[in-house]
C-alpha cells in the first residue's frame, strides 16, 4: 500500500514544521543571561543602596582631587623656595666667591707693607735689601695666585701663538726664526684652562736677505 501525502492545510503545516529549526540549548542560555544582565542593571538603577555607594565613590573622588590640588600647591611652593635659594647662592658666590683668594693675598700685602716701611726707615742706603724684599713679595703673590689656578702665559722665546699672545710690534731679528716672541711688554695670565689676558709681545721678522731661521 502506497502512503498518500497529506493535502491542503495539513500538508503546508507539515512542510513548515520540517523546514523550521528548534532553538538550541546554547541560544536559550545566552538569551537568559542577557535578560538577567538587563534586569541586574535595572536593579542597580533602582536600588537606593547602590545610589548611596555611588555617592560615596563620588565624594571619595572629589576628596582625591582636593588632595592632588593641595600637593600641587605644595610642590609649587617648594620649587619657588628652591629658586630663591639658588638665586641667593649665586649672588653670594658673585660677592664672596673670591674670598679665599683675598685671604691668601692679605699676607702678601702685609709683607709688602713691611718692606716699604723698612725702606722708609733705613733710607736709600739699604736699597738692595728693599729690592730683595719686594722680590720676595712678588714671589709670594704669584704663589698665592697659583693656589687658585692662575699661571703666567709662556711667551719670551716662544713661537707666536695668537691664542695666547697679542702682537704689539714686529722687530727684525735674524738670530731667531721669524714669528718668535723676542720681547714681552706685558705678561699674560690664565686661570686653569681659561685665558685671563694674552701676553702683549714683540714678534721677530727676518731682514731682507736674512736667514729667517
Amino acid at each position: 500500500m502506497v502512503d498518500e501525502k497529506p493535502e491542503g492545510r495539513e500538508a503546508l503545516e507539515d512542510e513548515a514544521s520540517e523546514g523550521s529549526m528548534a532553538p538550541s540549548a546554547e541560544l536559550e542560555e545566552a538569551m537568559r543571561e542577557a535578560a538577567e544582565a538587563v534586569e541586574a542593571r535595572e536593579g542597580v538603577r533602582r536600588d537606593p543602596v547602590d545610589r548611596s555607594a555611588a555617592a560615596e565613590e563620588l565624594a571619595a573622588a572629589q576628596a582625591e582631587v582636593e588632595r592632588l590640588k593641595d600637593a600641587q600647591l605644595r610642590l609649587q611652593a617648594d620649587f619657588e623656595n628652591h629658586r630663591k635659594r639658588a638665586l641667593r647662592d649665586r649672588q653670594e658666590a658673585h660677592k664672596f666667591g673670591h674670598e679665599n683668594l683675598v685671604k691668601d693675598l692679605l699676607a702678601t700685602v702685609d709683607n709688602l707693607e713691611r718692606a716699604l716701611e723698612h725702606a722708609r726707615s733705613s733710607g736709600s742706603a739699604d736699597f738692595e735689601a728693599m729690592l730683595q724684599g719686594v722680590e720676595l713679595v712678588r714671589r709670594e703673590f704669584l704663589a698665592a695666585l697659583g693656589k687658585h689656578g692662575v699661571t703666567a702665559v709662556e711667551a719670551d722665546g716662544e713661537r707666536f701663538d695668537p691664542e695666547f699672545h697679542e702682537a704689539m710690534a714686529q722687530e727684525i731679528d735674524d738670530s731667531v726664526p721669524a714669528g718668535t716672541v723676542v720681547k714681552v711688554f706685558e705678561k699674560g695670565y690664565r686661570i686653569w684652562d681659561r685665558l685671563l689676558r694674552p701676553a702683549r709681545v714683540v714678534v721677530s721678522k727676518s731682514s731682507e736677505g736674512g736667514s729667517g731661521k
